[in-house]
């Protein structure tokens, strides 16, 4: 089994390869590409991204990998991570960015002046480990209590026109979708590989997944 982590220049992509690496118990090949062909010829495919919505559509336009990316989706398992994530939507409020399109909806900004349940003020990004709350059963939840903490780092997030795309939520301070999927895609706001136990265990069941839901 070959799995592909695209290297379009952006995102903890050292970081999210040896978290693979890690918890890969299954023999599989694992290797970092920016090679359209051999992305496409993987059995699954893990799409990592950091930074800025402009900077991360500009690189994975000038490498050629937009339609390798939209390929991937329609058949083999496939996992988006944090702006990896947000670029499958059709369009995102950094930068006034089009996005891929996959998932119809937005990527938006948290509002100004957000404050908790004790009038403290939030700060934008939404920065550190926050709880998420699992709203439909999925195998890569597989050993993940509800309620588990991962690692944010965003500004933006995403808002899906169809409530059925939401896996998870998490709060700051209301309710967001924090983890969106349909079929043979998985896509997460946080960070999976900075999130230590829980982070491994949701990429341990991705290598073992089949897609299927």
């Amino acid at each position: 089994m070959k799995v592909a982590v695209i290297d379009y220049g952006m995102g903890n992509l050292h970081s999210v390869l040896k978290s693979v690496e890690a918890v890969n118990e299954v023999g599989a090949e694992v290797f970092l590409t920016r090679d359209p062909e051999a992305i496409v010829k993987a059995d699954k495919v893990v799409f990592p991204g950091q930074g800025a919505m402009p900077d991360c559509m500009r690189e994975l336009n000038s490498y050629g990998l937009a339609e390798a990316v939209i390929e991937t989706t329609k058949s083999k398992p496939f996992f988006g991570i944090c702006v990896g994530a947000q670029l499958l939507f059709e369009h995102s409020a950094e930068g006034d960015t089009p996005g891929l399109g996959l998932f119809a909806g937005n990527v938006v900004r948290f509002a100004d002046g957000m404050v908790d349940a004790n009038g403290d003020r939030l700060k934008v990004p939404h920065m550190g480990w926050n709880r998420v709350f699992q709203t439909r059963p999925h195998p890569l939840f597989a050993g993940i209590d509800d309620g588990e903490r991962f690692y944010f780092v965003h500004s933006y997030h995403f808002a899906p026109a169809d409530p059925g795309l939401t896996l998870a939520e998490c709060e700051y301070p209301g309710r967001f979708s924090c983890i969106v999927g349909r079929d043979n895609v998985f896509a997460t706001q946080f960070h999976t590989e900075k999130s230590h136990r829980a982070g491994l265990q949701m990429m341990k069941n991705f290598l073992a997944w089949d897609g299927a839901v």
